[in-house]
């Protein structure tokens, strides 16, 4: 058996734990010449009992009470273990939805912190210093979130925390300078 056996595993494409955040997951749509994509993502070792999984993107550093939400994904299906670079909505909230745009059947997502359904990248205040985008993936005991298109992703953060049997993250920097 080897050391990680058991532990929720994420890992990504795109992003390496503690490295710089990649450019196509920086915003074009604050102006920045990003291109609003979300990461490529995938997980293992979920533990038993998952029913579904939800994923977060978090800005902790922002400077708001509880700090910026920038995707949020819920009720994706327990047989899902991996979303592509680029799931989600379009960063003007006009994108396609769910497998037209990446994301499993069933999945729902939110309102991310800038107003819309999907994926908006990284783009800090000028000189505010490096920011974490801590993403994350949440195995949930329950099937189904209470939510809408229209629910704010940073509302239903408790929902998932309240059903929530595991998680992984990967945290990646940005900083404006």
């Amino acid at each position: 058996m080897t050391e990680n056996a058991g532990v929720f595993v994420l890992t990504s494409q795109d992003l390496v734990d503690g490295g710089e955040l990649p450019q196509p997951q920086t915003s074009g749509y604050f102006g920045l010449d990003g291109k609003d994509l979300s990461p490529h993502l995938a997980w293992s070792r979920a533990p038993e009992g998952t029913r579904s999984f939800a994923v977060t993107v978090m800005d902790p550093d922002a400077p708001r009470a509880g700090g910026f939400c920038h995707w949020a994904v819920v009720n994706i299906p327990a047989a899902v273990d991996e979303l592509p670079e680029g799931a989600g909505g379009a960063p003007d909230g006009m994108g396609p939805a769910d497998t037209d745009a990446g994301l499993p059947n069933g999945s729902l997502e939110l309102l991310n912190d800038a107003g819309f359904t999907g994926f908006v990248g990284a783009a800090p205040p000028r000189g505010s210093g490096p920011h974490r985008y801590v993403v994350t993936v949440h195995a949930l005991s329950v099937e189904l979130l209470p939510g809408t298109p229209r629910s704010k992703g940073s509302r239903v953060l408790k929902d998932i925390l309240e059903h929530e049997l595991a998680s992984a993250s990967l945290t990646a920097h940005f900083e404006v300078r």
